[in-house]
């Protein structure tokens, strides 16, 4: 389902609607088929800088529209909706199919698969248009798989901005990883010189 923005940006900050960018670990972003390496970074940015590329986009490879897009989160986040501007002249992504917490998914895991949620998508070259989620099951969002299997019939897909509307967690996902370790006893942090040589015993 899609809807158009019921209010005026000008009245409504919408940058912190869609500030789930911020907790997007960009290093770690990747895609596949796309035509220059690394340009799916470029995607990722501010709402209100959702229509300024700078000639920075994503594009698939001449001839074969499909992209697969892997986002990884720094932290949990919730995701409400998303908004996808795509390029002119048919090359705007005409459908998308999202997996969620699934790394290392490649093309023919993508068509076998069953995904989280589909989308019929519409050329939203305004970026006005955004796709809701079904919310119950973009809880505890830790990384998506963004499949777009098709253009609007251009020989390539391309794809200027990539938005998410939600909350993050207040919990990183590394700090998670340390609590989880820590609360792990670990003998060598309790032993004293007696294990090396050292004359002590172990404590206790």
């Amino acid at each position: 389902m899609s809807c158009t923005h019921d209010h005026n940006c000008e009245d409504h900050e919408c940058s912190s609607d869609w500030s789930l960018y911020k907790h997007i670990d960009l290093s770690k972003v990747s895609a596949l088929n796309e035509s220059v390496s690394g340009s799916v970074k470029s995607v990722f940015k501010a709402w209100e800088q959702r229509l300024h590329s700078s000639g920075e986009h994503l594009e698939s490879n001449e001839g074969d529209p499909e992209l697969l897009v892997f986002v990884p989160f720094t932290s949990d986040v919730k995701i409400k909706s998303i908004s996808i501007v795509g390029g002119p002249d048919g090359r705007s992504p005409s459908k998308l199919r999202v997996f969620i917490n699934r790394e290392g998914i490649d093309f023919s895991d993508a068509e076998s698969m069953q995904a989280v949620q589909e989308w019929e998508l519409a050329e939203n070259l305004q970026g006005v248009l955004e796709y809701q989620t079904r919310y119950s099951r973009f809880q505890s969002v830790g990384n998506m798989t963004l499949h777009f299997p098709e253009s609007f019939g251009g020989d390539t897909t391309q794809i200027h901005y990539i938005g998410f509307k939600g909350e993050a967690t207040q919990l990183k996902r590394d700090v998670v990883a340390t609590i989880v370790y820590e609360i792990r006893p670990n003998p060598s942090d309790h032993k004293t010189k007696s294990e090396t040589g050292g004359g002590f015993s172990q404590v206790e």
